[in-house]
């Protein structure tokens, strides 16, 4: 049988060095952040995993979708979560830690968890409450990337009775055309599995929730594809924002249900946009 580490042992070698005496504040510095302690691994088994190239990668791609996603103005403090799960692996899920601006979140901060939340690989905690949403999601609706936010014209369109984007509408809506479910009943804040588990089951096999009063959930079988569904759906729920809020008493004038359907269709058909889009940021970011 391999040698286990002690629960809360250090894996990695390299510990950070402890503060110069020469330093004259007692404030951390800003780069102190990203190397609180040595990674910290529940069994050498977790950190070879954590360490494979095909797990650096998918660490690279959702701190490039949460920076991505800082950027775009898609963010809400340091809070909400973007999670994915292990390829071939339902019970390992990479999520980005507690206490980081999305807009400093590097590959060498995300986390890997189990479905319960606990950490098993990474250099920093993990918010208690973060997987009861998504690992629900993750279970019950088989949705390999899961991504949450507060977005502003997202949420906006949640507190209004329709609960959500009207897909008729723009041509960014069309693309969502059957593919929301909606979560009208508020149900305060996400502070057990039983709650993820009520808002999975509204959601099923929708690619996007919106959840009353509350914000939205869009996932997908990729990370890139993902991404670009939700800066799309930011972007067509700000243009209904607008129309709506123009004061002018004109009606707004939906295309045809037909149409619209067509439309997501189209786009779902191709998603090579999506991801030269991603790699796009990847360059800038």
């Amino acid at each position: 049988m391999p040698q286990q580490p002690a629960p809360n042992a250090a894996v990695d070698p390299q510990t950070p060095s402890s503060s110069s005496s020469s330093s004259s504040s007692s404030s951390p510095s800003p780069s102190s952040r990203s190397e609180p302690s040595a990674l910290f691994a529940a069994t050498t088994d977790e950190a070879q995993r954590f360490h494979s190239p095909a797990v650096i990668q998918l660490r690279e791609d959702l701190a490039l979708a949460l920076r991505a996603a800082a950027h775009h103005g898609l963010a809400e403090g340091v809070c909400n979560h973007f999670s994915l799960a292990l390829p071939e692996d339902d019970t390992r899920f990479l999520i980005n830690p507690r206490g980081l601006l999305w807009s400093e979140v590097q590959a060498d901060d995300i986390v890997m968890i189990d479905v319960q939340g606990e950490r098993l690989a990474g250099h920093h905690a993990v918010e208690p409450t973060a997987m009861f949403i998504h690992a629900a999601i993750h279970r019950l609706c088989g949705k390999a990337c899961v991504l949450h936010t507060h977005m502003p014209h997202a949420t906006a369109l949640t507190l209004t009775t329709q609960r959500a984007l009207d897909t008729t509408l723009s041509q960014n809506a069309m693309r969502f055309h059957g593919r929301i479910a909606i979560d009208a009943h508020y149900n305060g804040l996400a502070l057990d599995a039983s709650e993820g588990e009520r808002i999975a089951g509204v959601m099923r096999e929708a690619d996007v929730a919106f959840l009353g009063n509350h914000g939205v959930v869009v996932c997908g079988a990729r990370i890139d594809h993902a991404y670009d569904d939700l800066y799309y759906l930011e972007r067509a729920c700000m243009m209904q924002v607008l129309a709506q809020g123009q004061g002018s008493g004109i009606p707004l004038a939906p295309a045809a249900a037909q149409l619209a359907e067509r439309v997501m269709r189209q786009t779902l058909g191709e998603r090579l946009q999506s991801e030269l889009f991603f790699e796009a940021l990847r360059r800038v970011l």
